[in-house]
């Protein structure tokens, strides 16, 4: 089965025409798509929009898309897999402590929404906030992606646990989840106070929240 606008043709000689998902209009596309989406969310963004921003004629959108719900499938897919870089960029630094590559991403992810001033958030968070107005199958391609960030937390934070950073009771995957569903709510109410001081908060009481109780040294224990 083919995709849209494609061919079972034969080829002319020459150089060979490129798939429509790699060609440089769909990038445009989804570029422009993802920077609306990040800031508006779905129901606030239309076509237009994003064709203006992309200049870009109506034509080549339906020519990649058969609609704006395949169009915002094809966001989730493309943040997902760019998202899923940032993390194994961050968390499987083998240089660094596992807690500490945590820490290093939230700084990342800091820094990434004051160079656009607040006004970007995360799009799975944007579309989760919508998802009662929102076409069925987004649920299952966003909880999707939310699985495969907290499938890659849980390594990291399960790393720490074998180095003794974290209490060897607490669960990683249970940990990860928490990151995320705390996480999200940081980044909206940073887009909403527009400053970072609700990642930095979240992020700290997290990670300080990880360590294991000190131990009393011997020396230090009251005789009975």
């Amino acid at each position: 089965m083919t995709e849209p606008g494609t061919s079972l043709a034969p080829r002319r000689r020459g150089r060979p025409r490129q798939a429509p998902e790699a060609s440089a209009t769909r990038r445009a596309l989804l570029r422009a798509g993802l920077e609306a989406l990040t800031e508006r969310g779905f129901t606030g963004v239309s076509v237009d929009e994003i064709l203006q921003a992309a200049g870009l004629p109506k034509g080549a959108f339906y020519h990649h898309f058969a609609g704006k719900e395949a169009f915002g499938l094809a966001l989730i897919a493309a943040y997902g897999a760019w998202f899923a870089g940032k993390l194994e960029h961050w968390l499987t630094d083998a240089d660094t402590p596992p807690l500490e590559r945590l820490r290093n991403f939230t700084a990342d992810a800091r820094a990434g929404m004051a160079r656009h001033g607040y006004r970007r958030g995360c799009l799975v968070g944007n579309l989760g906030q919508e998802i009662g107005s929102l076409p069925e199958p987004f649920r299952a391609a966003l909880l999707a992606v939310l699985a495969d960030w907290e499938r890659r937390t849980a390594a990291c934070l399960a790393e720490a646990r074998a180095r003794g950073d974290i209490a060897s009771d607490r669960d990683p995957e249970s940990l990860a989840a928490l990151f995320w569903i705390g996480w999200e709510g940081a980044v909206l109410r940073a887009k909403l106070e527009r400053a970072p001081g609700p990642l930095t908060r979240f992020a700290d009481g997290f990670l300080d929240g990880l360590r294991p109780p000190a131990r009393r040294s011997p020396e230090c224990s009251t005789p009975s």
